[in-house]
């Protein structure tokens, strides 16, 4: 399917690795890392636990999400204004 491929032999061009685009990458993981080390963790099962509790407590928060997704339609506006090169003075 290469009219549908993005990357370089595709037809839809993507900025190489950027991490600014990945909201896992801007968002998630420190959102999540910020609720899992509140105190000290104990032990792995206490890590574990903590970890699952935060997943489920960001799960129903629709209007998080939905800021979320708005920040990433800033992002990609701005790559695409950038011409896929530095971007963080766009958004």
């Amino acid at each position: 399917f290469p009219k549908y491929r993005i990357g370089p032999a595709g037809t839809q061009p993507w900025p190489p690795g950027s991490p600014d685009l990945n909201p896992l990458d801007y968002f998630l993981w420190g959102h999540l890392k910020s609720l899992v080390y509140t105190s000290p963790i104990e032990n792995e099962n206490d890590l574990r636990n903590r970890i699952v509790a935060s997943c489920e407590a960001i799960q129903p928060l629709v209007s998080f999400f939905e800021r979320v997704r708005q920040s990433l339609r800033r992002r990609l506006d701005g790559c695409i204004m950038a011409q896929g090169r530095h971007f963080q003075q766009f958004i």
